[in-house]
């Protein structure tokens, strides 16, 4: 298993302008996530799933750093600011305590083709990825995680299909793993929740964070 495992070259400071009081949304939904075993760690040790939101009006995003899975509950230290990616060069620049996810790739270009979105969220969920494959816009099976070529292929969905509509797409090269957006975290969760039927109660989706 190659889960977790960061496939571009990464430019890495370790310090951080991400506080406390830029996480709040973050956190509440990605312990929603984490509730319903979406976020978290296989037996291995190994995490899965990530979350990630806008940086104010840019194309920066704040996101979930790696190995952050095994943790039930966040602080600004384990969240990375993504400052740059260049998707032909395989390269990505972050800030952080942390390194920023091994899929921070594919959040980037749905932040950068999609000006509204402001939100991303990446989950895993065998049973639900099963039945959603193909029937939802999907990525091609022989494109892995992480990569450039994922980062093609999330553009070409884009392009091509109704996913910009839908907000939803699973990643057939990719077991388990299925990507929603939104215009913020409780869009993008209320399509999550939506598509796996799983429950929540509408006050939680209604509360203004």
């Amino acid at each position: 298993m190659d889960e977790g495992y960061i496939k571009f070259q990464v430019d890495w400071k370790q310090i951080s302008r991400v506080k406390s009081n830029d996480i709040t949304d973050l956190n509440y939904w990605r312990n929603e996530m984490y509730q319903q075993k979406w976020i978290g760690a296989y037996d291995n040790g190994i995490g899965f799933g990530n979350i990630s939101e806008r940086w104010k009006t840019t194309n920066n995003f704040i996101i979930s750093g790696s190995a952050t899975g095994n943790f039930s509950s966040l602080t600004a230290d384990h969240y990375a600011l993504v400052t740059k990616v260049d998707i032909e060069k395989n390269s990505l620049y972050c800030e952080g305590a942390t390194i920023a996810s091994s899929e921070s790739m594919s959040h980037a270009v749905i932040f950068q083709a999609l000006p509204w979105v402001n939100a991303v969220i990446h989950i895993h969920d065998l049973e639900n990825w099963e039945k959603l494959l193909y029937n939802l816009p999907t990525t091609p099976k022989e494109i892995p995680y992480g990569t450039c070529e994922m980062a093609y292929s999330i553009q070409d969905l884009i392009k091509n299909t109704s996913v910009a509509e839908q907000k939803i797409f699973v990643m057939a090269g990719h077991i388990e793993g299925i990507f929603a957006f939104g215009k913020d975290l409780k869009e993008a969760s209320a399509v999550i929740f939506a598509y796996l039927e799983k429950n929540i109660s509408k006050e939680k989706l209604n509360e203004t964070l």
